[in-house]
């Protein structure tokens, strides 16, 4: 079963001291209108979008009654996203709810006013979204779970798992924001393990193959995969490669573990969704998003799944399961 996640929020300040003045507040019988920008496709941001309305049902915004969605998928194509981010705000969105650092960035591009709330694995300092997690200070908040270290502890749970590994392959979309510092960060840990990295870049659907051909000539004995809406959005065929390729597998999404991967580790998608929720609900009634301050998770999921162990014929350590949140049999 999953645990109970808790949040904290950066700087120990928390968001209701920031109380909305009433002459500020969402008028009584208005219409709201939010954004969802997203990189993935309607289909895989099932489960995160079902988290972020229940969120907001629970503070009292209820869609068709109260609050309208407008939402955009980019359907893995993170060169759509200005586009489509542009077409949120000629809408005049009352607040955009972004998923992921690259549709945090398109929104800001297009708009320095409406408010941002985001829900990333990566820096928002280093990407230019914020000037910190305590003060925001621009039009972006929300929350993020600072991929780069996540992926760090990905690659060494992936070794412990397989304890004689000595080269995995990487397999990254460069244009994606997050992916360039989160591969810097794994190739000084690679050599801490003791582990050779294969680094392979795809950043268009249509060179699946070619990166796979590759992973295979290269020899690797184990897969990481990057979080990437594209990535997800082709998330059996990814499965399915490193199924046929016998290959242990590390996955920064959950939904690949659901869909038949080995392995997930990182902090809930859901839940951060449902935080951000919050951040939607303070800045309609009034709140500025430069005095929120951005949240990181403090508590994370490990996710297996036993048969596709089995399957693979992977005996995972007891340590890796007595810390596992949720084993798939």
């Amino acid at each position: 079963m999953n645990t109970r996640r808790e949040f904290l929020l950066a700087g120990g300040a928390g968001l209701c001291v920031f109380a909305a003045p009433l002459a500020a507040q969402q008028q009584p019988g208005k219409i709201a209108r939010i954004g969802r920008l997203s990189p993935a496709s309607a289909a895989a941001d099932t489960g995160v979008f079902e988290a972020l309305q229940r969120g907001l049902k629970s503070l009292g915004w209820v869609e068709g009654r109260n609050v309208v969605m407008e939402n955009r998928f980019a359907d893995g194509r993170s060169d759509r996203l200005p586009e489509l981010a542009a077409e949120l705000v000629r809408l005049n969105v009352d607040v955009i709810v972004a998923g992921a650092t690259s549709s945090a960035l398109a929104a800001k591009s297009q708009t320095a006013t409406i408010p941002i709330v985001m829900v990333m694995g990566g820096d928002p300092v280093a990407s230019g979204l914020a000037d910190s997690l305590a003060r925001p200070g621009g039009n972006v908040t929300g929350v993020t779970a600072l991929g780069q270290e996540l992926s760090v502890k990905r690659l060494e749970i992936l070794k412990e798992t397989v304890p004689r590994l000595a080269r995995v392959a990487i397999l990254s979309n460069p244009t994606f924001p997050d992916s360039g510092p989160a591969v810097k960060g794994l190739q000084g840990a690679a050599q801490a393990l003791g582990l050779q990295l294969q680094v392979v870049e795809v950043s268009d659907p249509a060179r699946f193959e070619k990166a796979f051909a590759a992973i295979s000539a290269g020899h690797a004995k184990a897969l990481m995969v990057l979080p990437d809406g594209m990535f997800n959005a082709r998330r059996g065929q990814i499965v399915e490669f490193a199924a046929k390729g016998r290959l242990p597998a590390m996955y920064g999404l959950v939904e690949f573990v659901d869909a038949g991967g080995l392995m997930f580790y990182g902090a809930s998608l859901p839940d951060m969704y449902a935080r951000a929720a919050t951040y939607v609900d303070r800045i309609l009634k009034g709140a500025k998003p430069s005095e929120l301050p951005i949240e990181r998770p403090t508590k994370f999921e490990l996710v297996i799944n036993m048969k596709t162990a089995k399957a693979l014929g992977i005996a995972v350590p007891q340590t890796i399961l007595l810390r596992a949140d949720r084993v798939v049999e």
